[in-house]
Parts: C-alpha cells; sequence; structure tokens
C-alpha cells in the first residue's frame, strides 16, 4: 500500500518555504533532529553491485526445494515465516518512517536488515536533496523489492573468521579481497557474500550422493560445504542490532553522537545496544555446549545453537531429486514471537507476491506461540499471606528478546474465593480495549530513550520512548536471563540489565510476590507475551507525519493491528494453586490458637502484612484477630 506510492511533487514554492523556515530557526537544512549521514551507517562486508553473479530469486530456489512436502521442504515453511517477510512487515515501515523523521539516513542500517536482497542490488535509494522536507529517507519499495531475507543471502553467506581446514577453501581469498575490511562482531547484517554463486550448506553432497550408490553430485548448482551455516555466530549477523550513529563515550560514560561526516566504530560493544540476542545467547550455558531439555523445541532432547531450536530437526529430503533421506534436516521455520503481523500481510499483499496461503500463515503463527509456550514454565508457592509466581527462562537468550518497542510479558493473577468468585486481580488485561493495569505487576520489558544531554540538544524529554533513532539510553531491562547467566559476563557484551544487578550469577527465573487478600482460597496465575502493545501502535499512529492516511504507515499498521486482534496477547503459562485460610498463620490445617502466636510473632519481627499494605501495623494485627475469631471467613 503505502510502499507502493511515489513520492509526492513538491513544488519549488513550498521548498523555498522550507529553506526560510529553517533558517528562521537557525539549524541545518533536513527535518530531522539528528542531520546524521549514510557515512554514520556504514558497516564492513560485502557491499551493494559488488557481486560477480547477482543473487537469485527464490521463486527459481522453489523449482528444487518446494513443492513435494510442506512439512519439511525449505521453501514452503520458509515463504511463511517473518525472514521472508520481513521486507513488507507494515509495523517495521511505520517504525522505519518516524525513525528516518528523526534521523537523516538511519534507513540504511534498517533495511539492509530487512531487505537485504534489494540493498546488494543497489536499489535502496534516498531523496539526497537538502532542499527536500523529506531529505534522507528512503524512496518507497514495491514488488519484489520488498522481498525479505532470501534464500541466496544465507546460502551464498562466507563466514567473517577464516578457519584453515574447516571454512571452504576459496572463503579464504573472499576475505582478503574485501576492500571495506572484514566485519568484527556481525550485527545489522554485516555480512560477507560470495561473489560467485556457491551455495553452501552444512551437507557433503558429492558424499550424500555416492552414498546413494549415485556417484557424485551431478552439479545442479555449485555448492561448497560450510559449517558456518550450523553455527549460531551466521545469526548473529542480523539478532545483533546496533544503532551506530552513537558511540560508547568512556570520558562521559555515555553513548554520544558521532560527527556527521564520521564512520561508526568498528566494534558492535562500542555501538548503542538495540538489539543483543546473540550476545545474550553468547554468554549463556548453550553457547558453551548442548543442554537437554528433553525435546522441549523439537526432537532433539539437547539443544545448543539457534538453529537447534528455530528450525527443529525433521526426516525428510532437502530437495525434490536429492536422493538421500536425512534423519537431520533442518525444517526452515524460524519460529519467534510474533503472533500476528503475518496474517497483516498476507491481508495487506496478494499471494502472488508474498507465496503464502491463509492455512500456512495460520500453521506459522502456531509454531510461534508453541515456541513462546516451550520458552518459559510457571511455579506457584503460598506461604503465609504471600503468592510467589516464578517465570523460569528455558530459553537461550532474555525473555523475552529481541526487539524491544512495544514487545513485552507481564504475570496476572486472579484470586477467587470459596464459591470461586474473582476478588482481586493483578496485572488485569482488557481484550477489548488492549490496555494492560501495569501498576499492580510485573511487567518484563526493556525501554530506550535519549539521555538528558542528547535530549537537550534536540529539545526531547530525557525520557524513556518508542523514538528509536534518538535513543542512546537504556531505562529499563528486568528480561529474565538465560541458563549460565553471569553478571560481568553479561554487562561486557551489553546484555547486562538496568538498573544492574537485578538477577545473580546463575539466575535463569524470576520471582514475582503477591499479597494475598483477605478471603481467597484460590490463585490462578497466567503469563502472557504481547508482541505489539496499544500504547507502542497508537505511538506509531500518531507520529507520522504524512498526512494522507492512505500512505501513513503509522495509520496503515494501526488499522491492521486493529483488524488482526490487537495484538491479541499469547498465554505462555497458567498454573492454579489453593489458598489455605489466612488465619492459619502456621498452615496446620487448624484455626487454633498456635497462630495467634505465631502471628504475633512474625508481627513483631515485621513480617505479617495481614492486610497486604505493604507494611507491619497494628491494623494487621485487629484485621487478623477478626478473621481467626470469625474461623476464616
Amino acid at each position: 500500500m503505502g510502499q507502493s506510492v511515489q513520492r509526492r511533487h513538491r513544488s519549488a514554492e513550498v521548498a523555498w518555504v522550507v529553506v526560510l523556515t529553517l533558517a528562521v530557526v537557525g539549524i541545518a537544512l533536513g527535518t530531522q533532529p539528528l542531520q546524521s549521514t549514510r557515512t554514520n551507517f556504514f558497516n564492513a562486508g560485502t557491499q551493494p553491485l559488488s557481486l560477480n553473479v547477482p543473487l537469485i530469486d527464490p521463486q527459481q530456489c522453489s523449482f528444487c526445494h518446494g513443492g513435494y512436502d510442506d512439512a519439511n521442504e525449505p521453501s514452503y515453511k520458509w515463504t511463511h515465516s517473518l525472514m521472508a517477510q520481513s521486507g513488507r512487515d507494515p509495523v517495521f515501515y511505520a517504525a522505519l518512517a518516524i525513525a528516518e523523521q528523526d534521523a537523516s539516513y538511519v534507513g540504511e542500517a534498517c533495511l539492509r536488515c530487512h531487505t537485504p536482497t534489494t540493498w546488494m542490488n543497489g536499489r535502496v535509494k534516498f531523496e539526497n536533496d537538502p532542499m527536500e522536507p523529506e531529505f534522507g529517507k528512503h524512496l518507497p519499495l514495491s514488488g519484489s523489492d520488498q522481498l525479505g531475507v532470501s534464500c541466496s543471502i544465507c546460502h551464498r553467506m562466507v563466514d567473517p573468521v577464516y578457519q584453515p581446514g574447516v571454512s571452504p577453501a576459496p572463503d579464504a581469498a573472499i576475505l582478503a579481497g574485501l576492500t571495506t575490511g572484514v566485519p568484527l562482531n556481525p550485527h545489522n547484517a554485516g555480512f560477507v557474500l560470495d561473489p560467485e554463486d556457491r551455495r553452501r550448506g552444512p551437507y557433503d553432497l558429492d558424499a550424500d550422493w555416492q552414498a546413494a550408490g549415485l556417484g557424485p553430485f551431478p552439479g545442479f548448482h555449485d555448492w561448497l560445504q560450510s559449517p558456518f551455516h550450523q553455527s549460531s555466530r551466521m545469526c548473529a549477523t542480523c539478532h545483533e542490532v546496533s544503532t551506530p550513529h552513537f558511540r560508547w563515550d568512556p570520558q562521559d560514560a555515555r553513548y554520544a553522537l558521532i560527527g556527521p561526516n564520521e564512520q561508526p566504530a568498528a566494534d558492535k560493544y562500542q555501538q548503542f545496544p538495540e538489539q543483543r540476542t546473540f550476545s545474550e545467547w553468547g554468554t549463556s550455558l548453550f553457547a558453551v555446549g548442548p543442554v537437554n531439555l528433553n525435546g522441549r523445541f523439537g526432537n532433539r532432547m539437547s539443544v545448543s545453537s539457534c538453529q537447534d531450536c528455530h528450525m527443529p530437526k525433521a526426516t525428510g529430503q532437502g530437495c525434490a531429486i536429492e536422493p538421500p533421506t536425512r534423519t537431520d534436516l533442518p525444517r526452515h521455520e524460524f519460529a519467534g514471537a510474533n503472533s500476528w503481523v503475518l496474517r497483516a500481510i498476507n491481508f495487506l499483499y496478494p499471494s502472488t507476491q508474498t507465496g503464502m496461503n491463509p492455512q500456512g500463515v495460520d500453521e506459522a503463527i502456531a509454531r510461534n506461540v508453541a515456541m513462546l509456550q516451550a520458552a518459559s514454565d510457571l511455579e506457584l508457592n503460598v506461604s503465609g499471606s504471600t503468592l510467589t509466581a516464578r517465570i523460569v527462562n528455558f530459553s537461550g537468550h532474555k525473555l523475552p528478546t529481541g526487539y524491544t518497542e512495544g514487545r513485552r510479558m507481564w504475570v496476572n493473577v486472579k484470586f477467587k474465593d470459596a464459591a470461586g468468585q474473582v476478588i482481586a486481580e493483578r496485572g488485569a488485561y482488557d481484550f477489548a480495549t488492549a490496555t494492560l493495569t501495569e501498576s499492580d505487576t510485573k511487567v518484563y520489558e526493556a525501554k530506550l530513550g535519549p539521555d538528558a544531554q542528547l535530549a537537550a540538544q534536540i529539545g526531547v524529554p530525557a525520557q524513556a520512548t518508542f523514538r528509536l533513532a534518538i535513543s542512546n539510553k537504556i531505562y529499563k531491562d528486568n528480561r529474565i536471563p538465560p541458563m549460565g547467566f553471569n553478571n560481568a559476563a553479561a554487562n561486557a557484551v551489553q546484555a547486562g540489565h538496568v538498573p544492574p544487578g537485578q538477577y545473580a550469577d546463575g539466575q535463569y527465573w524470576d520471582d514475582t510476590p503477591f499479597a494475598i487478600p483477605a478471603g481467597a482460597r484460590t490463585a490462578t496465575v497466567r503469563v502472557y507475551h504481547q508482541t505489539t502493545s496499544r500504547e507502542y501502535i497508537e505511538f506509531l499512529r500518531d507520529n507520522n507525519t504524512d498526512p494522507n492516511p492512505l500512505t501513513n504507515e503509522g495509520q496503515i499498521a494501526y488499522n491492521l493491528w486493529n483488524q488482526f486482534g490487537k495484538s491479541e496477547p499469547v498465554l505462555m503459562d497458567e498454573q492454579s494453586i489453593a489458598i489455605n485460610c489466612r488465619c492459619d498463620w502456621n498452615a496446620s490445617g487448624l484455626i487454633d490458637v498456635p497462630d495467634i502466636f505465631a502471628f504475633l510473632n512474625d508481627w513483631f519481627a515485621g513480617n505479617a502484612d495481614f492486610d497486604g499494605n505493604g507494611s507491619s501495623t497494628v491494623s494487621d494485627i485487629f484485621d487478623f484477630l477478626n478473621c481467626w475469631f470469625a474461623g476464616c471467613p
């Protein structure tokens, strides 16, 4: 829709008005608060229009790798994933539009991950006339240019760390021939691609065909065996995201804006961290070796790499004409946490463009829901007047992880009386209005925004915001760490918490206490995950400057969000627990005199907050005795 509409013609009079207005307020030409340049978003590695053989369209791959087994073939499940559709995501385009309102050319970093084939083909272009009100914003993409992460991008990717005897032999020359340097700690789609069309994967095709008694691989295309394609380091290429126009300044202990003609720091750990999913994994127990999770994420009892969970193994053929039936065939599912955007894309674009169908979309979202539900367990405990909900993280990274804006988890508790009626609720969510009551529960999320110095420089509040391009400070990050968590190691790779010290070394769970109200006999606790909060989608709607609702990316995203269930939260875990009478203070099962003495001992120790107001006061004694004499009403 909005991506396919060309920019409106602007008259010379409008341009002069813009120039005069900017001159009056004394700022540089352009409307963005940050007058960044394309140089600020440079990344090492393979650059556009540098390949000897162009990347091929995924449809060509599907002729052999699709159309024969929807359950296991690479093409079908990839097509119905956000990997394939990342260049059509309406929420992404709404966020990108605001980012480009805030910082010129920031789309260079965004589109390189979401539409890497288009970027490599040199078709990501920008309005580069400072007289234009939309100076530094990308020109609209349409048709095949909205292709996401294609087969060729991944299967021509070269390991940037050459390992003699392990890496394919041609890689040494490819890496040595990079005039812009080898990416250090890959992120932001800082990839290296084979300039020739040599398709890489984990298998030795010659050996496989010979084992089937058919001689060497007949050479339908050039190929190279690549261990890199089973490595989590490959996933870091796009699942580590930085805003490179900010660099760590050790003197001021902050991320400072770099100069307009300055390239970013070569090391991503000197840039501002927007996502550190790979680094979270890299400091976890999973990076050390396989962790036995009893098949929680597929048919592998133990998992280690990203691929082990997000590309579960199957028995089948990777190609329609390939003779071996593999028992370790990676399904190209790429399940994640997005619960609704695929439906919006399927509605927004024709199937001739996306390749998707409604059944495939439903199946893909079901896999995402299953992934979320496998990611955690819920454990409940009642002690005295407190119910504690423990969430245990079984994923290989923080929970939740990835894109921070609008993504969250929370705990919902419903306390019920002896008749089963709800008498109190914490973390209530109104499904009709998509409104969460946050004040009485815990919400797991990360919040970013400009620090005081940057805020003063560009005239905005120094607080958490959804404006990613002008965020250089983490205001909150209480997301649950993975197994093997260590504070020092996580902090060293920008994967710690804010405020620091929320989790002890080795902790991969979190406890949330809730005061039990009088009369409660049971509690039902639910853990929810939401892809896109109401606050975030309304921000996108209200802060896109395009006045035409038919081309306003924020309005388009909001309409789709509203149409497809308002990003209905996914129920990850649910447990219920019985609550003994609160007057049975010693948990003996009886309401008797020893309960009074047990309560008074705790009260004098400051541990008898009977009424749940946060402190032990005289009123707690009276409330307890009223309950005791009434026989626990």
